[in-house]
């Protein structure tokens, strides 16, 4: 039986790290061909010669992207769109789940229900566009701010905090903390695998964000890397198509240019903080 049994386990696992594998490599493959075909020759790409690895590398491509001020700029504005904007999410997130979190909190249950309301139900897009607009959120301090929260997010914050003990909280009031201690010194310490969770929600959003910075910023100056990745590319498929000049690479060796350098600080960050990614979501979801 033990045998068996031991024999069991160990085609289920055979299977399963094959399979591991296998999804691994699917996932794998568009970032190697995106940069495959950012080094490759003009002609290479163009004959469909570019599958998997590069073909008659070279790097112009780079050269023409990395002295393109407009594509730094919008790198900067990306960076500053995330940084601070994850930040002020995260901080009215983490303040909004702990107070919901009270069983003391007044009213506690119809905020809860208004939250979840809006998960359910949206005003729509045109509402949404004429509301921003009027509220004149067309630059990057107005974007930051009005983009703070999401709704699941402060549900997932919430559910985790349920799960501190609330001895915790008393014996911190006892001692004599009041509200701002017990949150900063004992909730958000104690909570660092949801925050991180959490806050990479947040980041994320804000790094791949394009649909409504490209509606509601107009100022070029403004723009976020995925806004000028779409105007670039379009700029350069006219620059490309009129230009009387030979080009050492492709239309679309650019565009798999910007996407790799768009792509570089994810890549670089993520490994770090996906330890905490599965048990953030995990604690955060044991209670409703």
């Amino acid at each position: 039986m033990t045998e068996r049994l031991n024999s069991s386990e160990i085609a289920f696992k055979t299977v399963a790290y094959i399979l591991t594998g296998i999804f691994s490599l699917i996932a794998l493959y568009p970032v190697v061909y995106a940069f495959s075909a950012s080094i490759s020759g003009k002609m290479a790409y163009e004959f469909g010669e570019v599958v998997l690895f590069p073909r008659d590398v070279n790097f112009e491509v780079y050269k023409y992207l990395l002295n393109n001020k407009t594509f730094w700029l919008s790198y900067i504005n990306t960076l500053f769109y995330t940084t601070f904007g994850t930040g002020w999410s995260m901080l009215i997130s983490a303040c909004g789940a702990y107070a919901l979190s009270k069983k003391k909190l007044l009213f506690r249950r119809q905020f809860n229900l208004f939250i979840v309301f809006t998960m359910w139900f949206s005003a729509g897009m045109i509402p949404t566009y004429l509301n921003y607009y009027n509220m004149g959120v067309n630059n990057r301090w107005g974007f930051v701010f009005a983009f703070g929260v999401q709704a699941f997010n402060i549900i997932l914050l919430r559910s985790y905090f349920e799960t501190i003990p609330a001895e915790v909280d008393e014996a911190a009031t006892i001692d004599g903390a009041n509200e701002f201690q017990v949150f900063f010194k004992i909730y958000i310490p104690m909570s660092t695998a949801s925050l991180i969770t959490v806050a990479l929600f947040y980041a994320t959003n804000r790094w791949n964000g394009y649909f409504w910075a490209n509606l509601l910023l107009r100022d070029e100056a403004d723009a976020p890397l995925q806004v000028a990745m779409r105007r670039l590319i379009e700029y350069y498929s006219q620059f490309a198509d009129n230009s009387p000049l030979e080009l050492p690479f492709a239309t679309d060796s650019y565009m798999f240019a910007i996407l790799v350098c768009s792509i570089i600080p994810v890549l670089i960050i993520y490994p770090f903080i996906q330890k905490y990614f599965a048990r953030g979501t995990n604690l955060g979801g044991v209670k409703g």
